[in-house]
């Protein structure tokens, strides 16, 4: 028996892509793991996440050769060296009930004669991997976000290189602030969460964090740095998530653009951070906000293990006709979850258990 497994990435590219496509196609292709199984593989690459499997015409060669990507052991080689995805992505939703596009993508996906559909992603990409599920399409998700937010895995692809970009950046900002005297706020990503801020921050000494769990009172920011001030440093690094709320406000919008969806475009709230301390303090303050520098380089160790676990637990999957399920980590341990727990269900900072709402930061108590 054969079967035709497509992959595809969806959402924000980050490190540990590549080397989840790498590890599905080379384990599904591995010629001494092939003898013992009763299925053989053959394997593609979606190109343009969503927006490829809906826009190709099958019966055209050429519109196949521009979403279409055959894989092998070969054209992957290398590819878990690399950040991004080479298979490209799009924020495309094919269940928008502005544009509605599923019926395409089912007939599509029967058209090119695919068995099953690997799709790397966050909780919007899993979350159309879950609906066609339901309507007879066998998925299998990876779990992919730097906000490292996906309930049901305690580990998402990408999470541990950002965590480092926010330190090394953090790192880098300490000289000129501490050659200056100046307060910086650093806006972290997390649309929901505030983990990527709070771990960026505990690992670069940040004096205070901002969450998006824990609305903040700007008095009590500025009274925190007051309390600092004339000690032994002359400067403060402050890291806010972008979703990171005043209390009794709301996230910060940067513009009017709503994606495909629904999500609207957040971020601000570090240059009303920089402002206000200023205004009230007098402390000369700057913001800069990280952004896409986040999801960019080359993964780290971590994430180039986990994506090699994660592909391989995928085809594994496969084999046993697990479908509708998503390859987790729980308690250590590569296990798989239904793609119906994870939706609309994100796993949010838990600030009783790890957050001190009276330094803004992380805890000092453990056990």
């Amino acid at each position: 028996m054969k079967m035709k497994i497509a992959i595809l990435t969806g959402g924000g590219d980050c490190p540990g892509l590549n080397g989840a496509v790498k590890w599905v196609t080379k384990s599904a292709l591995d010629p001494r793991i092939a003898e013992n199984r009763s299925i053989s593989f053959e394997v593609l690459g979606i190109m343009q996440g969503w927006k490829g499997i809906i826009e190709v015409d099958p019966d055209d060669p050429k519109s196949c050769e521009k979403y279409i990507k055959h894989l092998d052991e070969e054209v992957v080689r290398s590819w878990d060296r690399y950040g991004g995805t080479n298979l490209g992505t799009s924020r495309t939703n094919p269940f928008n009930p502005q544009n509605d596009r599923s019926a395409k993508l089912i007939d599509n996906i029967k058209k090119l004669g695919i068995d099953a559909l690997v799709v790397i992603g966050g909780e919007d990409t899993l979350g159309v991997a879950y609906k066609l599920h339901k309507l007879g399409i066998k998925t299998v998700g990876i779990p992919k976000t730097i906000d490292n937010d996906l309930t049901g895995t305690e580990y998402s692809l990408g999470f541990d290189t950002a965590v480092n970009v926010i330190m090394e950046e953090i790192d880098r900002l300490r000289t000129t602030a501490g050659s200056h005297g100046r307060i910086f706020v650093v806006e972290t990503m997390g649309r929901h969460a505030g983990w990527l801020a709070l771990h960026g921050g505990e690992c670069s000494g940040a004096y205070i964090i901002l969450i998006p769990e824990y609305p903040f009172e700007m008095e009590r920011v500025c009274e925190l740095l007051r309390q600092r001030h004339g000690r032994e440093i002359n400067y403060s690094i402050i890291v806010v998530a972008e979703a990171a709320k005043p209390a009794g406000g709301q996230e910060f919008i940067k513009d009017c653009h709503v994606d495909d969806f629904g999500h609207e475009s957040i971020g601000g709230i570090a240059s009303y951070v920089a402002a206000e301390i200023q205004r009230k303090t007098g402390f000369e303050s700057r913001h800069i906000v990280l952004s896409h520098l986040q999801r960019g380089g080359t993964p780290s160790a971590r994430d180039r293990l986990m994506a090699r676990w994660f592909g391989i637990a995928a085809v594994d999957m496969i084999i046993n006709e697990d479908f509708g399920r998503m390859v987790s980590l729980s308690r250590g341990e590569i296990t798989g979850v239904p793609l119906k727990e994870i939706i609309n269900k994100l796993k949010l900072v838990d600030v009783e258990k790890y957050y001190d709402t009276e330094r803004y930061n992380g805890r000092r108590t453990i056990l």
